[in-house]
């Protein structure tokens, strides 16, 4: 524990130094608070139709009304679950099969490395926001849909980082001692080699839920999105018909969006300056 506990106060130490990072971390930290403790903090049912419709920011409604009465704080603040939500599984689907296949390539090498690399970068040429509209359009919107299809969709980056972390790694006597000890490669791949490259796929995943949010907002602007659930993007469609009579409703969510996505990056690039070993002795 005393370990575990220094590692933390070493790991904050370097990030820390990094103070737009702090902010972003703060950031997320808030938005986190708000995604728990949404429906005890919402001052109101965030579907409730009122005849109070376009009402502008007041002490009764904060941030609003929309056209149909409802009040833009509570539906920010329970869109900040689903929206969160959303980028996190997105993200960890993304860094699942990128792990995977940047580990297999990476480990392996030679023949296995040329055919997955390859597999990388015909994903990679993909327009990634509108192959996922086709799909999503194809199929149906649902919120279960567009966190796969923005997961899968995604994993290059990961992949890639992987493999480059893979390359390295797989060369220090750690490896090869797990590998004269007769530890199977399965073994060696995600129990000796992935700990140490974690650290990277932290940071991906970082980015990759701010990616998965503009990509789920953007979506939802053009009416992809599912209606049936509260996402910021989703505010954002109903918002486009009120741009100059009703510009509270898809300010604030717009917002919402900028705040979260750059939160998302500036805490990234502080986890890669303190989790980064080339930058650990500075």
């Amino acid at each position: 524990m005393v370990i575990v506990g220094k590692s933390w106060l070493n790991f904050w130490q370097r990030y820390k130094k990094n103070r737009a990072a702090v902010f972003g971390f703060f950031v997320i930290l808030f938005l986190v608070m708000i995604a728990i403790l949404g429906p005890r903090i919402s001052p109101y049912d965030p579907f409730q139709i009122s005849e109070h419709s376009l009402q502008a920011p007041s002490l009764k409604n904060w941030l609003g009304t929309d056209n149909l009465g409802r009040d833009i704080l509570s539906r920010i603040i329970y869109g900040t679950r689903t929206t969160l939500l959303l980028g996190f599984l997105a993200a960890t689907i993304s860094a699942i099969i990128g792990t995977i296949i940047g580990s297999m390539a990476g480990y392996w090498g030679g023949v296995i490395d040329a055919i997955l690399m390859r597999s990388v970068e015909a994903f990679q040429i993909m327009p990634r926001f509108f192959l996922a509209m086709t799909i999503i359009a194809l199929f149906g919107p649902g919120i279960d849909r567009i966190i796969i299809v923005i997961g899968i969709l995604s994993w290059p980056r990961c992949a890639r980082l992987v493999r480059a972390q893979y390359l390295y790694i797989r060369q220090q006597e750690f490896v090869e001692a797990a590998r004269t000890l007769g530890f199977s490669h399965i073994y060696i791949i995600f129990r000796e080699i992935f700990p140490n490259a974690f650290p990277a796929v932290t940071v991906v995943i970082s980015l990759d839920i701010a990616m998965a949010i503009l990509i789920e907002a953007s979506l939802s602007f053009l009416g992809l999105g599912d209606p049936s659930v509260i996402t910021w993007g989703q505010i954002l469609y109903d918002a486009q018909d009120f741009l100059i009579s009703g510009w509270w409703i898809g300010f604030f969510s717009g917002l919402a969006i900028f705040f979260t996505v750059f939160g998302f990056n500036i805490a990234g690039d502080g986890l890669n300056d303190a989790l980064n070993p080339y930058l650990k002795e500075r």
